[in-house]
C-alpha cells in the first residue's frame, strides 16, 4: 500500500524531509534552519540563545550522525509526519521570528508561506492553526511597526495602518484551533497575540496564558513576558522579581525589557545600564536608534554622576 502523502509546497516537504526523528529536536531544528531556512550559524545560534561555538559543535555533530547512522533523506509517509511536527513547527516559527524581530521581512512572508500549505495537509492539528494564526497576528502590525525609521511600540503605532482582514483571518484560525480542545504553547501564544490587540489590554488574562505558558515550556523568555504582564498589573518591582531570577544576559530583550521597568521604577542609573547592554546587543537600526534614544533620557544628571563618583 502506497503511504506517501502529496506534500503542497517543496520546500515544506524538504523541510519535513530533514527533521527526522533520529536526531535531537533542537539538532533537527538547528539543521533545517541552517540547510534550508536561509539563517547563518550567528543567527540559529542567536535563536537559540547559545555561543557560535555551541551551535557550530551541535550542527557538525548532528551532521556526522546522520553520515554515520546512514539516515535517509527522503520524504516520510503519511504517518511519519506527526513524529516530525513539534520540529517543523519549530522551523518555521523561528524562520518568522528572525524576519520579524531582526528586520528580515522576506523571511517573515516566508514563514507565513510556509504555514498555509502546512494548515492545509494539517487541518485538524491546532498546533499548526495556532502558529498560523500567531504569524498572521503578529504579521498584520508591520506597517504600523516603524514611524520615519524609528521603532513604534505597540501601545504608539497607528491602528489604521494594521492589516484588518490578516487579523480577521488569525482570528477566525484561532477559534478553529481552540475547538480542537487540545491547548499547546503556540495556542497560548497566539491567544495573547490577540489579547494584545485589544485596547484596553486585559493584563491579568495575558499574565495568566503567560503563566500556562511557561509551565508548559519552561522558558526563561515566557517568564520575561509575564514579568511584563505582572508589572502592568503590580507595578514595575513585581515585574523586576521575576526578571531577576532570569539567566538571559545574552538576550537583548531581557535587557531593553529590564531597562524599562527600572525606569519606571524611578531607578534611571540602574535603567541606563540596561539600556546600554541592550544597546549593544541590538540587531536591527530602528531598534539601535529607539534604545539610544531611551540610552539618552535616563542618562544621569552631572551632579548625579559627582555625588556617585565620591571624593
Amino acid at each position: 500500500m502506497d503511504d506517501t502523502v502529496s506534500i503542497p509546497d517543496e520546500r515544506l516537504e524538504l523541510i519535513f524531509t530533514c527533521c527526522h526523528p533520529a536526531l535531537a529536536l533542537e539538532a533537527q531544528v538547528a539543521l533545517t534552519l541552517r540547510t534550508l531556512g536561509g539563517l547563518s550559524t550567528d543567527e540559529i545560534a542567536l535563536a537559540f540563545l547559545v555561543s557560535f561555538e555551541t551551535m557550530s559543535k551541535r550542527l557538525t555533530r548532528a551532521k556526522h550522525k546522520i553520515r554515520d547512522a546512514g539516515i535517509p533523506f527522503t520524504v516520510p509517509p503519511d504517518h511519519q509526519l506527526p513524529d516530525r511536527l513539534a520540529a517543523v513547527l519549530s522551523v518555521v516559527y523561528l524562520i518568522f521570528n528572525q524576519g520579524w524581530g531582526g528586520g528580515r521581512v522576506d523571511l517573515a512572508a516566508e514563514a507565513i508561506h510556509l504555514g498555509r500549505p502546512l494548515a492545509d495537509l494539517m487541518p485538524d492539528e491546532p498546533e499548526v492553526l495556532a502558529l498560523l494564526a500567531l504569524m498572521l497576528l503578529h504579521d498584520a502590525r508591520k506597517a504600523a511597526r516603524l514611524r520615519d525609521g524609528e521603532l513604534v511600540p505597540l501601545d504608539d503605532q497607528d491602528r489604521s495602518l494594521w492589516d484588518t482582514q490578516q487579523i480577521d483571518e488569525g482570528r477566525a484560525l484561532l477559534r478553529r484551533a481552540m475547538t480542537r480542545r487540545r491547548t499547546g504553547p503556540y495556542l497560548l501564544q497566539a491567544a495573547i497575540a490577540d489579547l494584545h490587540l485589544y485596547q484596553p489590554r486585559d493584563w491579568r488574562q495575558i499574565a495568566a496564558l503567560y503563566e500556562r505558558l511557561a509551565r508548559q515550556t519552561r522558558s526563561a523568555i515566557v517568564e520575561m513576558n509575564r514579568a511584563i504582564a505582572v508589572a502592568e498589573i503590580d507595578g514595575p518591582e513585581a515585574g523586576l522579581t521575576i526578571l531577576d531570577r532570569l539567566d538571559l544576559d545574552h538576550y537583548r530583550y531581557f535587557h531593553s525589557t529590564r531597562a524599562e521597568l527600572l525606569r519606571r521604577a524611578g531607578r534611571d542609573g540602574e535603567a541606563h545600564r540596561a539600556y546600554r547592554r541592550a544597546l549593544d546587543l541590538a540587531q536591527t537600526e530602528p531598534e539601535q536608534r529607539f534604545l539610544a534614544e531611551r540610552l539618552a533620557e535616563t542618562r544621569p544628571s552631572e551632579r548625579a554622576e559627582h555625588k556617585t563618583a565620591g571624593p
